[in-house]
């Protein structure tokens, strides 16, 4: 399956499952009301209510996924899938709204509570909407797992736990009818803070997406041990992973090879592993860097093992690479991986002091990198 292909199944999926999602709650949503105002329960109609916002949610995730399927035009080359994280904090926002609307519903009837009047067929409605929301949960975040799309898997837990709350409002409901004891404010408020916490989880999440995460690990360790499995390639370093909207990644990568390599074969090798890397992860690599290591030369091999043993004494150096020594010039270059625990600045003059006492005649080019990917 080609790239355009794989977009275009997952946006039949994520569209599909949002219309089930839509019609399920609208028909729960109505269902819920129609109890909560003839029994004048709270907690009923607020879980309506949440059924409502949830049905709103699908739609915007239908939405987002329309426009985020685009194909690339001259103003958006990388395609349009980050408008995906744009509907799931408009999605964030409204179950926000819902659980504060229902909190302050909730305080307003335990300061000034009425009766409810439950009925028989009440309770079936409740108790068939509790195995409906489980069902439907399930489904949801197995799609969205299928699809690697957030938004669904963020509506299955929700779905899930909303069967949950439901749950609770059954509860209430039979407390009250066996001891006229009427949690039902109460109930509803609970329902509200967990509304507010989903949200709160939900738009930190998307969050995460919009500034940019740390690399997936699996990913990183796929994309580096295919580079490695490359006889001429000694290590890859400085990976890179852009995101581009779900299941869309852009990356670089640098790979040290030997010295003796001609512009030819470097060629050859950046442009076999690039496809080869595309096929089995999915990640587009714009571009590979090159290292160069020595390959005969005994004295710089000997100045690299010193270098390193010094470099790797730091516990904020994670890892040294790059490592390439001109004995005739002078010169001595490398990269250090630095912890976010210290200061790059600091670090590198430390370096910087440390090998100079070592090799006083050498000019020094170290390159502090971050730590971006496992």
């Amino acid at each position: 399956m080609n790239l355009e292909s794989a977009v275009v199944n997952r946006e039949k999926v994520i569209v599909q499952t949002s219309i089930i999602g839509i019609v399920t709650n609208v028909l729960l949503a109505a269902f819920k009301a129609v109890v909560g105002l003839v029994t004048r329960s709270i907690a009923v109609t607020l879980d309506a209510v949440n059924n409502l916002s949830d049905a709103l949610s699908s739609v915007v995730t239908v939405i987002g996924a329309k426009l985020g399927a685009r194909k690339p035009d001259k103003k958006h080359p990388l395609g349009h899938g980050r408008v995906e994280y744009l509907s799931s904090m408009i999605v964030a926002a409204i179950v926000l709204y819902a659980g504060f609307t229902a909190l302050v519903e909730s305080v307003k009837k335990i300061i000034h509570p009425e009766p409810a009047e439950y009925s028989a067929v009440s309770l079936v409605i409740i108790a068939v909407a509790i195995v409906v929301k489980l069902l439907l949960g399930r489904y949801v975040k197995a799609q969205g797992e299928k699809v690697n799309s957030s938004a669904l898997i963020a509506s299955g837990s929700d779905a899930s736990f909303d069967a949950i709350l439901s749950a609770s409002v059954l509860a209430s409901a039979v407390i009250y009818l066996l001891w006229g004891v009427s949690l039902e404010p109460w109930v509803g408020a609970v329902i509200a803070c967990f509304i507010i916490k989903a949200g709160i989880e939900m738009l930190s999440d998307t969050l995460s997406d919009i500034i940019g995460r740390r690399g997936d690990p699996e990913v990183s360790r796929k994309i580096k041990e295919l580079l490695n499995e490359e006889p001429a390639v000694r290590g890859a370093y400085d990976l890179n992973l852009f995101n581009y909207g779900p299941n869309t990644y852009y990356g670089s990568v640098h790979v040290e090879l030997p010295d003796t390599m001609t512009v030819e074969e470097v060629d050859r090798l950046t442009r076999r592993v690039e496809l080869k890397v595309y096929q089995q992860t999915g990640v587009i690599l714009t571009g590979v860097g090159v290292y160069s290591y020595n390959t005969t030369n005994e004295e710089a091999a000997r100045i690299r093992n010193r270098v390193q043993q010094t470099v790797l004494a730091h516990d904020w150096a994670l890892q040294m690479h790059g490592f390439y020594a001109d004995t005739e010039k002078k010169t001595i270059r490398f990269d250090v991986v630095v912890s976010f625990d210290v200061d790059r600045k600091e670090a590198l003059q430390t370096l910087t002091r440390e090998i100079q006492a070592l090799y006083p005649d050498y000019a020094l080019q170290i390159v502090p990198d971050v730590d971006a990917t496992d």
